[in-house]
């Protein structure tokens, strides 16, 4: 064995490189909190919805929370402070860190029609997770705007009278419901995509738990 050889054998090995960080302390634990938040919101309006159909289909009792009207809401209206006072930490950090300016934007037309073309072949990237595609991007600000829709609407729902601006910028209170239930509906589709990419990528599912 040559001298070079026997030195890169018995040469250190070089350290790994640090795992970057992904997803910041508060943003995990807000993301958690909404999930929870969402799925007893979904779950207990499913049971009031029932109460007072919208359209000719009612949602299993299986699946809603609550049992009864007046059970479903009191989840209803519990979750819906924690998801209010989460979602202000949420934004409130989001903006102030800059995270929000630096994940979302810009979304760009090319962009998007790039990495549409990109997931319908099967091939959208997703090795680097600190960085957003533009349809991550455009689903993310998508379903934060459902999130404000939905609480808005809820509120001109719960409050007709007290919140009556709110209840005629709906276009009254029958419509409003009509808007909750459209807010609920892509929110829930938002979900299901949501679960299964992170089942394809279970990187991501590990840095929304780790961090890294």
């Amino acid at each position: 064995m040559s001298i070079e050889a026997a030195a890169t054998t018995l040469a250190p090995a070089k350290a790994t490189a640090p795992e970057r960080l992904v997803h910041p302390l508060w943003v995990r634990v807000t993301h958690w909190i909404n999930a929870l938040a969402v799925l007893m919101m979904i779950g207990s309006g499913w049971q009031i919805y029932d109460a007072s159909p919208l359209f000719d289909f009612t949602f299993p009792r299986q699946i809603a929370l609550g049992n009864w009207l007046a059970g479903a809401l009191l989840w209803h209206f519990a979750a819906m402070w924690l998801l209010v006072v989460n979602g202000v930490v949420y934004f409130t950090f989001g903006i102030l860190t800059g995270r929000f300016r630096a994940r979302f934007f810009p979304i760009r037309p090319r962009d998007l029609a790039r990495d549409f073309l990109a997931a319908l072949r099967g091939k959208l990237s997703h090795e680097d997770l600190t960085v957003y595609n533009a349809i991550q991007k455009l689903l993310y600000l998508g379903v934060l705007l459902a999130g404000i829709v939905i609480v808005l609407s809820g509120l001109s729902i719960w409050k007709p009278v007290q919140f009556w601006w709110l209840t005629a910028f709906f276009g009254g209170y029958n419509t409003a419901r009509y808007v909750h239930f459209a807010a609920m509906s892509s929110i829930v589709a938002f979900l299901a995509v949501h679960v299964v990419l992170a089942f394809i990528v279970p990187k991501s599912l590990r840095a929304m738990i780790l961090g890294r």
